[in-house]
């Protein structure tokens, strides 16, 4: 397919430098930075989402990050739409749109080109499938979507609340189950010509080492303070369900101590990063770049820089 929009991609497990290497990139071969990170779209939530910093985006316009407030409901739909609408402003500027982050179905549903249908929404039913959450625990609603949809129950995490009951209103509204929507959109090709690029560890162990030291970093800019204002959320909101938050919430209600919690955000977070690599290395035509195999982010850049040219991106 002729005239497909070039878009480069950085994505593997968290704690990897995704962000650092998208953007030089971005600063190399004359891009922006769209996030696919499903909790960097959330105002208030710096520290834990790992969200860059203006020093650490060196001038380079990051699209899709901090835009959402925390209450508020967000669908693959939704990023797709964004996302789609952002790489086509970018490269209508003739610039290169890198996309970062290691939200796997943001990334996925965003460069195959996922046509989403016009969203049938119904309030008072998700209301009232967040109030059943709320009610009898995410775990609950779970298994309703998988009574009728396993294939969608599979795919998303029980307490990924927003999504499972997304998937459900889908069902609910038009009788037809989300996976299927999903399959039915699929039919057209992606109009993007992408370079994925992953970043990862042949040794399991450097991966979780940088995690753990990752954490230790949060918690010294002051991750509790934000877990405290996630606490206060609505069990349902999405935020409320996030990796590096919740693991607080017993902390607050005075049933672990403050060690424990942070010793459960790290295994937590190593167990994401597993599946964040089962789901990438499942995705046709990533690239990886492995970190303990390069001497220092200098090699990292120059490989990834190597996979870039070969598509004749070469400013």
């Amino acid at each position: 397919m002729t005239g497909r929009i070039p878009v480069a991609a950085v994505v593997g497990p968290t704690a990897t430098g995704k962000t650092r290497l998208a953007v030089e990139l971005a600063l190399r071969f004359g891009g922006e930075v769209v996030s696919a990170d499903s909790m960097q779209i959330y105002s208030g939530l710096s520290v834990g989402t790992a969200k860059p910093t203006r020093e650490e985006m060196r001038g380079v316009p990051h699209h899709l990050v901090g835009f959402l407030g925390l209450e508020e409901p967000f669908s693959v739909a939704d990023y797709v739409r964004l996302a789609s609408a952002a790489v086509r402003e970018i490269s209508a500027r003739r610039k290169l749109p890198v996309v970062a982050g290691g939200t796997g179905l943001y990334v996925r549903a965003l460069l195959s080109g996922v046509a989403f249908p016009p969203e049938k929404g119904d309030a008072a039913l998700r209301g009232s499938l967040r109030a059943k959450a709320e009610r009898e625990g995410p775990a609950a609603l779970w298994e309703e979507l998988r009574s009728f949809d396993p294939e969608s129950a599979a795919r998303l995490h029980p307490n990924n609340v927003g999504r499972v009951v997304r998937a459900i209103e889908v069902y609910r509204v038009s009788g037809v189950t989300m996976s299927e929507t999903q399959r039915r959109s699929r039919e057209n090709p992606s109009p993007f010509d992408c370079a994925v690029i992953g970043l990862s560890y042949r040794d399991r162990g450097k991966l979780y080492g940088a995690i753990d030291r990752r954490v230790d970093g949060m918690m010294r800019d002051g991750l509790v303070r934000e877990a405290e204002a996630v606490f206060r959320l609505p069990r349902a909101a999405t935020a409320a369900q996030a990796i590096g938050y919740k693991e607080f919430f017993p902390y607050f209600r005075g049933e672990r101590t403050l060690a424990e919690a942070v010793d459960e955000v790290k295994r937590e977070s190593r167990r994401y990063a597993k599946r964040q690599l089962t789901w990438f290395r499942r995705e046709p035509g990533v690239r990886w770049i492995f970190l303990d195999e390069c001497p220092g982010p200098e090699e990292v850049f120059r490989r990834a820089c190597r996979i870039l040219k070969e598509k004749g991106w070469e400013r």
